[in-house]
């Protein structure tokens, strides 16, 4: 097979594409060639839709003014998520249920939606699910966060098999990033083994290859992108 990268003319939809780790992945899908619609609760732009990912109703819209605008739909990418810092001892219920409803709900509602539509293509369909190494280690102060990713993963892979082999389906595990609203020191990012941390447009890179043809025989798999993760702790004693 040719070793391909292009996505000339593909139909992606990125939620939560505005900003950060969205807006790299979204240029990373427009410098591959591919037609990009993002989605989040604000923004502007002609290739921009208002949504929130958690009302059904509204991602269904979302959903059909892409069809209406270009007749399919190639590839999504669930970007959009996150939570805030809290003390699990004591975080109320109303804000568990809002982080997990934004992290694992809601990417399983936009791809149902995803799905009904690349069933119907002759060629399929592509979801990316962006998940994070939360959902491997620890979480503390995020716990509900990290309980999020690791069904999110697991719902990668269930989703793999229930809708291959017209869909296939596949996660990034993605470290730290350097964007316009994460602060990390010089020392956080030298826990890192490769000395510093993701940019943008490299986790839209991965988002990228998982979308094309090189990955034709990828599904539900876990993509680290993490820069080699941490170093065990026991090395900082030597």
């Amino acid at each position: 097979m040719a070793l391909d990268l292009r996505l000339d003319g593909a139909v992606v939809l990125v939620t939560g594409g505005t900003r950060g780790v969205g807006a790299g992945i979204v240029a990373s899908f427009r410098e591959a060639g591919a037609r990009v619609v993002t989605c989040a609760r604000s923004g502007a732009g002609e290739d921009f839709l208002a949504c929130d990912v958690r009302e059904p109703a509204a991602v269904d819209a979302v959903v059909a003014e892409v069809l209406r605008r270009h007749g399919r739909l190639d590839v999504l990418v669930n970007n959009a998520g996150g939570a805030p810092f809290a003390e699990t001892a004591t975080a109320s219920p109303r804000f568990h249920e809002k982080v997990v409803a934004l992290n694992l709900l809601a990417p399983l509602g936009v791809a149902q939606a995803a799905n009904a539509v690349m069933q119907r293509q002759d060629t399929g369909g592509v979801i990316v699910n962006v998940s994070s190494v939360s959902a491997l280690r620890p979480s503390p102060r995020t716990a509900a966060y990290g309980a999020a990713k690791a069904g999110l993963d697991n719902l990668t892979a269930t989703l793999a098999v229930e809708w291959a082999p017209k869909v296939r389906v596949n996660a990034l595990d993605v470290g730290m990033v350097r964007t316009e609203t994460a602060r990390y020191s010089d020392g956080v990012s030298a826990t890192v083994p490769l000395g510093r941390l993701a940019t943008p447009a490299e986790v839209g890179a991965c988002a990228v290859f998982l979308a094309s043809p090189l990955a034709s025989y990828v599904s539900g798999a876990r993509l680290a992108v993490h820069g080699g993760g941490e170093a065990p702790a026991y090395l900082r004693g030597e």
